[in-house]
């Protein structure tokens, strides 16, 4: 496993001439949850995770679960896709819908929200450590066509085992960033969520050769 720093360089070097794309897919991924979210507003309001394990406010009934989990899904693991070769695009949003992935996604995703927001009734910190164990289902089902509910779960949790801390320190290391960007009145998160998640998807790739050793 590599050092924070690393994933960071290793992330910046991505992104070196795709910050513009980077920019442009975040901006559409927050207008179109946003315009869904505002247009299904009458549902009930709960603290959900992103895709990412990040908390925010959404709205949360049936059509956003159907509609905005496959696309959160999709706008993550973009970001592995990226590091791996392929292009930043709007068009990859809708991958969560392809090849009929839209019940297996939006299911794993809903299973991981409810997990991690019973673990949080608990106490903050069980539900902080269950997300970090959740975090990498997503990448997972990018990897595994087949794998879903539970059984990515379970792999993601496995993964994780004695990489919690990690993990968590990679997370807090982008506080000072994100204190930053709500000064550019939240213009700097366009640039600061494809770096984070850039370097997500290194932390996985490190994770996943590890395991395979």
């Amino acid at each position: 496993m590599g050092t924070n720093q690393d994933y960071k360089n290793r992330a910046l070097s991505n992104l070196e001439g795709n910050w513009g794309s980077a920019a442009i897919l975040t901006l559409v991924y927050v207008l179109v949850v946003s315009v869904v979210s505002e247009i299904l507003s009458t549902g009930c309001q709960w603290s959900l995770p992103d895709p990412a394990g990040l908390y925010v406010g959404m709205t949360f009934n049936i059509g956003w679960v159907i509609f905005c989990l496959p696309i959160a899904w999709a706008f993550f693991v973009s970001f592995l896709d990226f590091i791996r070769g392929d292009k930043l695009s709007i068009s990859k949003l809708w991958v969560g819908y392809k090849n009929g992935n839209w019940l297996r996604i939006m299911g794993t995703m809903l299973l991981v929200e409810i997990y991690t927001f019973l673990w949080t009734l608990l106490l903050i910190i069980p539900g902080i450590i269950k997300m970090l164990s959740y975090s990498q289902t997503s990448f997972i089902m990018r990897d595994d066509p087949e794998i879903k509910y539970n059984s990515a779960i379970e792999k993601s949790m496995q993964m994780m085992e004695g990489h919690k801390t990690e993990l968590f320190w990679l997370y807090l290391s982008f506080i000072g960033w994100a204190i930053l960007s709500t000064m550019t009145l939240f213009i700097g998160f366009l640039f600061l969520v494809p770096y984070m998640y850039t370097s997500l998807a290194h932390f996985y790739e490190d994770l996943k050769a590890e395991q395979a050793q």
